[in-house]
């Protein structure tokens, strides 16, 4: 373990680990340039910038749910110190496994006398938050729709039920250290708060909220209806989306998975070419948000250094 640790602290191996999560980021968008330039052009410009502006939004409040969780378990961090860790740690996603940024936010953090321990599970517990609002969302936002899920009622209840359990702290506190005793490694110092976690929560759900707009928005500058319904059905949509391309770890950011949920549930909404040309745009544009963000937190990272 010791060894693992020296190697895990050497410059070395952090360049190693960043060029191989901005190659991989970078990957992205080069895959995707060309088709992407095709539907900027039937794309007004207005809508092309609120989108990456929204795009930027959400990034933020994801990070604001991370930095809030954090907080909570002992390690308060001013707006630039929490910008440096989250930007930076967020490429570590594009690199496939679903935990590098995980890994990169507890490397990062040691730089700022964060506990190893309790970077992995502020950013565990915020991924994790995530993914339970971003299915409840979803399954919820879906059931209100035009859009069939054939799923019984009481299974979707029972799911709803678990998920508001698992969002519960004597329930979340009791998951993180059971983690903690099966990696054989001391629990952290303190525990998640009803407020703490609430408060996570709410800007969570928020982040969904604002990325199911900005899919929204961009659907309807390709053809979609402009209402209240398609909008409901985008936050959702995006929310599934964001869950399913997370758990295949074996793709970078959920590449592929993502828009093939997308396209799935936006079938009945929008063509085959828009349905296309939506999911390029909104995932060029979180990616540019991240790399937005990276770039930001290295800024500040080498100010401070100076």
């Amino acid at each position: 373990m010791n060894k693992l640790k020296k190697v895990m602290n050497s410059p070395l191996i952090r360049w190693f680990f960043l060029a191989i999560a901005l190659a991989a980021l970078i990957w992205v968008i080069i895959k995707n340039w060309n088709p992407l330039v095709a539907a900027l052009t039937t794309l007004s410009w207005q809508i092309a910038t609120a989108g990456f502006l929204l795009a930027v939004v959400y990034v933020f409040f994801t990070l604001w749910s991370w930095r809030v969780i954090l907080a909570d378990l002992g390690s308060p961090l001013d707006w630039s110190t929490a910008t440096q860790l989250f930007g930076t740690s967020q490429i570590g996603k594009y690199i496939p496994g679903g935990v590098w940024n995980i890994v990169a936010a507890a490397e990062i953090g040691r730089d700022h006398d964060i506990p190893a321990r309790r970077s992995v599970t502020a950013m565990t517990v915020a991924v994790l938050i995530s993914l339970l609002t971003g299915t409840g969302i979803g399954v919820i936002t879906i059931l209100g729709t035009s859009v069939a899920i054939q799923v019984p009622t009481w299974a979707i209840v029972l799911l709803l039920i678990a998920l508001i359990a698992l969002l519960m702290p004597p329930v979340l506190n009791r998951l993180i250290a059971f983690g903690f005793k099966l990696l054989k490694r001391p629990t952290p110092e303190r525990q998640i708060s009803f407020k703490g976690l609430g408060l996570s929560t709410l800007l969570a759900v928020i982040a969904w909220c604002i990325a199911g707009v900005q899919v929204w928005l961009l659907a309807y500058g390709f053809g979609m209806d402009l209402s209240i319904s398609n909008m409901a059905l985008s936050i959702g949509a995006y929310a599934l989306a964001w869950v399913a391309g997370f758990l295949v770890v074996f793709v970078p950011a959920g590449t592929g998975v993502r828009e093939g949920v997308l396209g799935l549930l936006f079938a009945g909404s929008l063509s085959s070419g828009g349905i296309l040309a939506v999911v390029l745009v909104s995932r060029i544009t979180m990616t540019f948000a991240d790399l937005a963000f990276a770039g930001a937190g290295a800024l500040l990272r080498m100010s401070n250094k100076r």
